[in-house]
């Protein structure tokens, strides 16, 4: 393995969430000048990736010089560096740096529609990048599999449960991981090769997910691995779908991720036919033996 050297390893080794930790470690010491453009940037992290030195200087009324003192003083090599590292917390999902420094001025009928739109734009393109056959062959595991895990943290374990509950519909012996109180050895040291291991992991991720999947890949289980384009293409997981989250907003948005769980459901209780409706009706009278529903 080479070793990194010179402005590459530096950007490289620069965690995006650190850019405000180093405005605020220098923060008592910053003059003037530099305090101007630090405060912009700790209100509004992202506009570093977006204007240039000189639009940034001139928002914070200061001068491209303090810009540049202060960019370095952070420990960055140049501006640039600095706009690398702040694209990367964009791209990792950090709300601070999706926050916009104007307020939107859209009348409320105007961002109405402007949600359903991007709603729909994140569905088409969840979907535009699969294909009929792929899909077909994920949804035969998911019915052929002896046990199915779904794992999903923070915004994806919500998502996780809801696939989880309606595979439930149609199959026995699915998992959601984790489980109040639990680690993910308790159910990881049993997956084994004829098991599918589903992962709800968008954005923005723990490493727990990353530990998880190697496990599975090694004990031989087909993976699927519900994520974002920020995941790329793990090599050691069966199928990887990738679903549009980002739109004009602050927060992601699951559109296009729970349009795809609602697809996978449907798709998997037909294909069980007979035995399937039958664990259905099952369910449905238990549901009126037990008074479930008012």
């Amino acid at each position: 393995m080479t070793r990194k050297t010179g402005d590459k390893a530096k950007a490289e080794d620069a965690h995006p969430g650190s850019f405000e930790a180093r405005i605020r470690d220098q923060y008592a010491r910053l003059p003037k000048s530099e305090r101007k453009i630090a405060d912009l940037i700790l209100e509004f992290p992202g506009e570093v990736a977006a204007y240039s030195a000189t639009e940034l200087a001139d928002l914070a009324g200061s001068s491209k010089a303090a810009v540049t003192r202060l960019i370095r003083r952070l420990g960055f090599k140049g501006y640039e560096q600095a706009r690398r590292a702040a694209r990367e917390a964009q791209n990792w999902g950090s709300p601070l740096y999706l926050i916009p420094r104007t307020q939107s001025s859209e009348s409320g009928e105007v961002r109405l529609q402007n949600h359903i739109e991007q709603d729909m734009r994140s569905i088409s393109k969840t979907f535009e990048s699969l294909s009929a056959n792929q899909l077909d062959q994920i949804v035969k595991a998911m019915w052929r599999a002896q046990r199915v895990f779904v794992l999903g943290y923070r915004n994806s374990h919500y998502l996780a449960g809801y696939l989880r509950s309606q595979m439930l519909q149609a199959r026995e012996q699915v998992y959601l991981l984790p489980e109040s109180g639990e680690t993910l050895a308790e159910h990881l040291s049993e997956i084994g090769a004829d098991d599918l291991f589903i992962v709800v992991g968008l954005r923005r991720r723990v490493k727990e997910i990353r530990l998880a999947i190697e496990t599975a890949a090694i004990a031989g289980a087909k993976i699927l691995y519900i994520t974002d384009s920020t995941a790329g293409y793990p090599s050691n997981v069966t199928w990887t779908i990738h679903c549009a989250v980002r739109g004009d907003d602050l927060f992601d948005r699951y559109s296009g991720a729970i349009s795809l769980l609602h697809y996978l459901a449907v798709a998997l209780i037909d294909l069980s036919g007979d035995e399937g409706l039958g664990r259905l009706k099952d369910i449905e009278r238990l549901h009126e033996t037990l008074h479930d529903f008012d």
